[in-house]
C-alpha cells in the first residue's frame, strides 16, 4: 500500500506527540504502566522521546549504518521526574525530529531497519510507536483512548508489511508459517474501509485491503482494537476470532518478530 507523504506524516507525529502529552496532566510519573510492567510511565514516556531522538540522529546525521538505540531502552536512570519538565522535553524531541525530517525531504537516503527504505519509513515507524505506547499511557493514567481511522489503518498497513519480510516467515527450526489453506482476515467492524486479506497460502506471505472472504481464520472488532490486539494489548475480549485461532496466535507471534529484538 502507498505510504503517505512525509509532511503528512511529519504533522501527525506532532498531533499524536500533543494527544500523549496531554495524559501527563496531574498524573504520577511513577505509576506502573500495566502494558508495558517493567516501566513506570515517566519511563514511557522517555521510551517514546527516545525514539523520536534516535531518529532525528539517523536522519540528520545522514546515518548510512546502524545507529546504537541507547536513547530508545536505556530508561531505568529516570524516576520521579517533574511532568512539566517532561512535558517539555517530549515537545521539542518531536519538533525536532519533524523540521530534521522536512530539512533532509523524502528523496534523502539513510539507513534504516529495514533495508533499503526511502525517508518516508521513519518517520511512519516514528508516527505509529507514539500512537501505540500513546494507548499505554492511556491505559496507565485511565483516560479514554481512541485513534483517527486513517492513522489506525496506516498502522495495521505498516504491520501488514512488516509480516512479508523473511524474518517472519522464513525462521530455520521454527513452525510453518506458510502453507495450504492459511489465510488469516481482519474485519474492523466501525470502519468500512476496515479489512486487511493476508494470504499464506504461496512461497511469501501476500496482503491487501479487503475482507478475503472464506479464511482459516477471521478477526472482527473496532479498528483501534485490531490494531492494539497486533501488539499484543490486552483486548482479546474486544474482538471475536472465528475459525483457526492457533494459525492467528502463530502469525501475530512470527509478525511481531521485530518487538522484540
Amino acid at each position: 500500500m502507498i505510504r503517505w507523504s512525509l509532511d503528512r506524516y511529519r504533522t501527525e507525529i506532532i498531533t499524536q506527540t500533543d494527544l500523549l502529552r496531554t495524559l501527563l496532566t496531574g498524573a504520577d510519573p511513577t505509576a506502573r504502566v500495566p502494558t508495558c510492567p517493567e516501566w513506570n510511565l515517566g519511563q514511557l514516556l522517555r521510551h517514546v522521546g527516545g525514539v523520536h531522538r534516535w531518529v532525528d540522529t539517523v536522519v540528520r546525521t545522514r546515518a548510512t549504518d546502524e545507529v546504537p538505540d541507547t536513547l530508545v531502552n536505556e530508561v531505568f536512570g529516570y524516576g520521579d521526574e517533574d511532568p512539566a519538565e517532561l512535558d517539555a522535553w517530549l515537545a521539542v524531541g518531536a519538533r525536532r525530529l519533524t523540521d530534521v525530517l522536512a530539512e533532509a525531504g523524502p528523496d534523502a537516503r539513510v539507513w534504516t531497519v529495514v533495508p533499503d527504505q526511502p525517508l518516508v519509513f521513519w518517520a511512519r515507524r516514528v508516527l505509529h510507536e507514539t500512537v501505540v505506547h500513546r494507548a499505554d499511557a492511556a491505559w496507565t493514567v485511565g483516560a479514554r483512548y481512541e485513534v483517527d481511522a486513517a492513522v489506525a489503518r496506516d498502522a495495521l498497513d505498516e504491520w501488514m508489511s512488516f509480516g512479508t519480510v523473511p524474518e517472519a516467515y522464513d525462521a530455520d527450526g521454527a513452525e510453518p508459517l506458510l502453507g495450504p489453506g492459511r489465510e488469516v482476515c481482519f474485519v474492523a467492524t466501525d470502519d468500512p474501509a476496515g479489512s486487511w486479506h493476508v494470504d499464506l497460502t504461496g512461497d511469501v506471505p501476500r496482503w491487501d485491503r479487503a475482507d478475503g472472504g472464506a479464511a482459516a481464520v477471521a478477526v472482527h472488532g473496532s479498528l483501534t482494537d485490531l490494531l492494539l490486539l497486533v501488539y499484543g494489548r490486552p483486548v482479546a475480549d474486544r474482538v471475536e476470532v472465528r475459525g483457526d485461532t492457533g494459525l492467528l496466535e502463530l502469525w501475530l507471534r512470527r509478525t511481531g518478530f521485530w518487538l522484540h529484538e
